[in-house]
């Protein structure tokens, strides 16, 4: 028998996160490890009356491929991939991996190239992804995760565990996890309502962190259950067009960043107008260095955002969970999100996490709106 709150989670990523609709064709990817919750989703859209189809692969095709692609191979865009992404009117990808650090040992290099060779589908995604909820071209996506033994080893969990702790931030545990995100999203909405028109944003953490953000002209997005599920932030796209390059200072992120299975430790950017000038690690730091020298807007801060799930307290080693941790801030460089007021283009979107709890603020045109990871406001996530 499948696990019940696979169901009442494919439920809520169908009806609440996608909004299925008849007649709408539904795009499920992941791997055949995640095949009870691949399921699950399969039916809910048909019941739904969509017309859903499955893309499963597994984790050693893709090793393979890196591995053993000739640079042609690796240079390639299926014209077959952009018609997809152009045709399908929903997106749900599963991420369930068997081995999370089985691309450590992949030159990094190669890497590289295969993502930046993804720069083209990526860009018709972002802008298709973009556009208002009344256009007949919007592409609705949402990704979750399905636990996994290596997930819940990363997070130095038993599986068991990990499964609670992945439902529980979901908020699957409650009787109508639909009503607790609509309460989520409503709190959220104070925040954004707040900083929307705002001119700038400083972030400043007992780590050294000291980081302003140009966000006038920004339009800031509330995320609550609907692109990420499990969900909480609070985000936008820095203005790199400001006459100061739109992002300036240092930012040192508290928590191992893990791209393409590798963990790069201790990192620590510097922003001079907006671009990466000096990147810094004490693990892994050639892998960093490769990544953002992967094209032209690799250095570029594509997203700023402010965590907002006081659900999640703990650092797991996965950016779907560590970047939504209440009372910390995720500065993503390389590709913006156009609906947030950039449109930076790059093979590369890379979350890293800075945590504000330990003595750090979040200051907004002078006013502190956080302290020590907390909001100061009342009815703000937290403060409900």
């Amino acid at each position: 028998m499948r696990d019940q709150r696979l169901d009442k989670l494919a439920r809520v990523i169908v009806e609440y996160s996608t909004k299925v609709r008849p007649g709408q064709i539904v795009r499920i990817s992941g791997d055949v490890i995640a095949l009870p919750l691949l399921e699950a989703i399969y039916e809910r859209c048909l019941l739904a009356g969509a017309h859903p189809f499955v893309k499963c692969g597994a984790e050693s095709m893709h090793e393979f491929f890196l591995e053993h692609a000739t640079d042609e191979q690796l240079k390639f865009v299926s014209p077959l991939a952009v018609q997809e992404i152009e045709k399908i009117d929903v997106s749900i990808g599963l991420w369930a991996e068997t081995n999370t650090k089985g691309l450590s040992n992949i030159d990094p290099k190669r890497q590289g190239v295969a993502s930046s060779a993804r720069k083209p589908v990526f860009k018709v995604f972002m802008e298709r992804a973009g556009l208002d909820d009344a256009n007949p071209r919007k592409l609705r996506w949402c990704g979750t995760l399905y636990p996994t033994p290596a997930s819940a080893q990363d997070a130095e969990m038993s599986l068991t565990q990990y499964e609670s702790f992945v439902f529980a931030a979901g908020h699957l545990d409650k009787p109508d996890p639909v009503a607790e995100w609509t309460k989520i999203h409503a709190s959220q909405e104070l925040v954004r309502k707040y900083l929307q028109g705002k001119k700038e944003v400083h972030f400043q953490a007992a780590n050294g962190t000291d980081l302003r953000v140009t966000v006038a002209g920004a339009t800031w997005i509330n995320c609550s259950g609907h692109e990420n599920f499990p969900d909480g932030e609070v985000f936008c796209g820095p203005q790199l067009q400001a006459a100061d390059g739109g992002v300036n200072g240092v930012v040192r992120y508290s928590f191992p960043a893990v791209h393409h299975g590798r963990e790069v430790h201790d990192i620590e950017l510097t922003f001079e107008r907006g671009r990466v000038t000096k990147a810094k690690a004490s693990k892994n730091q050639d892998f960093l260095v490769q990544m953002l020298d992967q094209d032209p807007g690799a250095r570029n801060l594509g997203e700023i955002a402010i965590g907002t799930n006081y659900q999640i307290q703990q650092y797991t080693k996965n950016t779907l969970f560590d970047e939504k941790i209440g009372g910390t801030f995720h500065a993503a460089v390389g590709a913006g999100y156009p609906e947030s007021g950039n449109s930076n283009e790059s093979g590369l979107h890379w979350d890293m996490v800075c945590d504000l709890r330990p003595g750090g603020t979040i200051t907004v045109d002078g006013q502190v709106i956080s302290r020590n990871g907390k909001f100061v406001f009342d009815g703000w996530p937290g403060n409900t």
